[in-house]
């Protein structure tokens, strides 16, 4: 059983597009010490997120769509963000106009952006501009 460092959470609505961020995100993140967990409910990640701290396991990122059902990416982003400051977040989404976007990055909530559809290697640019904003 490996020893779970480090945890990326991705908050999406739509089955299919948690199945393919699990699959690209598999493929370029280092996985021997992170776990990858996919939530189609924001309420359950934000409990879950808490869980993942108060067992000091690092939060590495978060990848949040923006429109859901339940719950904004904006509201959700902004939750976490109260209680968690340090955690970072990407905003997938193909909902989101770019006032809303600007918003989010201006209050210092959100650390990169990418639109649907995307393509791997979008993905992984927005990954390492992250990596290099926390160095």
């Amino acid at each position: 059983m490996k020893d779970i460092k480090r945890a990326v959470i991705c908050i999406d609505d739509d089955p299919m597009i948690l199945q393919v961020l699990g699959f690209q995100l598999e493929k370029l993140l280092n996985m021997s010490d992170l776990t990858l967990e996919l939530y189609s409910e924001p309420l359950k990640a934000l409990n879950d997120i808490d869980e993942f701290k108060f067992e000091n396991i690092t939060i590495a990122f978060l990848i949040v769509d923006y429109r859901m059902p339940t719950m904004s990416g904006a509201t959700f982003i902004r939750q976490v963000k109260e209680k968690h400051p340090d955690v970072p977040c990407i905003m997938l989404s193909g909902q989101a106009n770019s006032l809303q976007i600007e918003a989010l990055e201006n209050e210092g909530l959100l650390e990169a952006f990418v639109q649907k559809p995307w393509e791997e290697s979008e993905l992984k640019r927005s990954i390492e501009l992250l990596k290099s904003k926390l160095i």
